[in-house]
């Protein structure tokens, strides 16, 4: 070990610190693979605020980047690995302690999203935020891309729950914002910085999270459609009067190969399909379902059909978030989450449709339908060269054609490395300016997640 490691090591607990090749390949990519991750000097995986401040301290004083990572379930190159860097890992960071009387829980970066849920869970209580991967993704990578879910719609993403952080910034400072507090305007928004701030200004170390009461039970509606643009069409009137609890969209594509995995008994022929919850109290739940299903039913739904039971509600749910799974059989994934205003919806839908034909790939459509949430998602032949250029040009146009109708090139997955060339057509030179302005006054010698976000 060279010298300068060994006095890292020393700063460290025992184990954290890892240097065997074997072991930093397990870090070198995220889910996303990023075929231009480089290899890492070291990981070290930190169990408390104190190592983290070590790790930057030591990167600080000689000049070497840091790459925070999760869970590593990232899906637009957020933690690939640096060539001499350090990969600073806080899957060990794991503790929580709830709070039931003012209804937060302050929580290491390293306890899952469904952990984080089962826990408040015991106590009555509820955190909404439930991104498709919520089973393995980390409640500190959900706070750093912002993260969303299913229940955006009406609940809202990562930034609502989210009262207060403990940071530790590029020289190694620990800063505490925020706090268990539902009002407090005390100062600058700086909590809101740092969330969806991909590691580019801090290391998170800690998260105080707001909670609510646990939700009702939910009914469900899927209803399945002979085009996409009438189900499209769908969304929009369901949004116009309601705010569903859940609200989602799947395409043929991504049906058939749910179905094929699930057996679910889907309908293959079904060229969209519709899923939608309400969890009002009482008779309000059979309300808001029966003027889901006239609005589905005045677009020209094929087929309709509503549960009040939460189990059968809970199959459908399970199928939905089986997408990315079930399409990842079909060969390698380029994800998209682009998102535009309501109204562009249809647009987008039929847009990425055209481009898919036009490069010569299958893109299979699934989205967050209540708040033009997309995830258009590019299957190709890694092997191939040629389909790996057509996959890659879809992959640009899509978010090419997200900005030219007025919406955003990520929604809850965050830029990273695979999204960072876009983002100046997206925000503009001003606001890109003013994004490295800051970047510089918290990290003036870059060492925190170079190439991420920003070129």
């Amino acid at each position: 070990m060279p010298a300068d490691l060994a006095a890292l090591a020393a700063d460290l607990p025992e184990g954290a610190l890892l240097t065997d090749p074997d072991l930093l390949v397990g870090y070198r990519q995220d889910w996303a693979a990023d075929p231009n991750a480089g290899t890492p000097l070291a990981v070290v995986r930190a169990t408390r605020t104190e190592d983290v401040q070590a790790v930057l301290r030591w990167a600080s004083a000689h000049r070497v980047p840091v790459v925070p990572r999760g869970a590593g379930s990232g899906l637009s190159g957020g933690s690939s690995a640096v060539d001499g860097g350090i990969v600073l890992s806080t899957e060990r960071m794991r503790s929580i302690v709830v709070d039931p009387v003012t209804r937060t829980a302050v929580v290491q970066p390293g306890l899952l999203n469904a952990e984080v849920k089962r826990a408040v869970a015991e106590h009555g209580l509820w955190y909404p935020p439930d991104p498709s991967s919520f089973e393995i993704c980390s409640i500190g990578g959900n706070a750093a891309t912002n993260a969303g879910g299913l229940c955006c719609v009406k609940y809202g993403v990562t930034t609502d729950y989210v009262l207060g952080l403990q940071v530790v910034l590029a020289d190694g400072t620990a800063v505490r914002l925020g706090g268990p507090r539902l009002k407090d305007v005390a100062g600058l928004s700086l909590t809101k910085l740092f969330v969806g701030s991909e590691g580019i200004l801090g290391v998170i170390t800690e998260i105080t999270l707001k909670l609510i009461p646990a939700q009702p039970p939910t009914s469900t509606m899927v209803a399945s459609f002979g085009t996409v643009e009438a189900a499209a069409d769908a969304v929009l009137a369901i949004t116009a009067t309601l705010r569903p609890a859940m609200l989602e969209f799947m395409d043929q594509a991504s049906i058939c190969a749910v179905e094929d995995s699930l057996r679910m008994g889907l309908d293959r022929d079904a060229n969209a399909l519709l899923l939608a919850q309400s969890d009002a109290p009482g008779a309000a739940a059979g309300l808001e379902i029966a003027a889901m299903v006239a609005a589905c039913e005045s677009c020209g739904a094929t087929e309709v059909f509503a549960t009040d039971d939460p189990a059968e509600g809970e199959a459908f749910t399970a199928a939905r978030r089986a997408v990315f799974p079930a399409v990842q059989a079909l060969g390698s994934l380029l994800l998209e989450d682009v998102g535009v205003p309501m109204q562009a919806l249809p647009t987008l839908v039929s847009g990425v449709a055209a481009i898919a034909a036009d490069c010569g790939v299958r893109i299979c459509v699934v989205a967050h339908a209540g708040d033009g949430n997309t995830h258009p998602l590019i299957v190709f032949d890694r092997d191939d060269p040629d389909e790996t250029e057509r996959a890659h040009r879809a992959f640009g146009e899509v978010m090419d054609l997200a900005i030219a109708l007025g919406g955003t090139i990520t929604g809850e997955h965050g830029v990273g490395r695979l999204k960072r060339d876009w983002l100046p057509n997206q925000l503009g030179p001003d606001v890109m300016d003013l994004t490295r302005r800051i970047k510089t006054a918290l990290d003036p010698d870059g060492i925190l997640n170079p190439g991420a976000v920003l070129d």
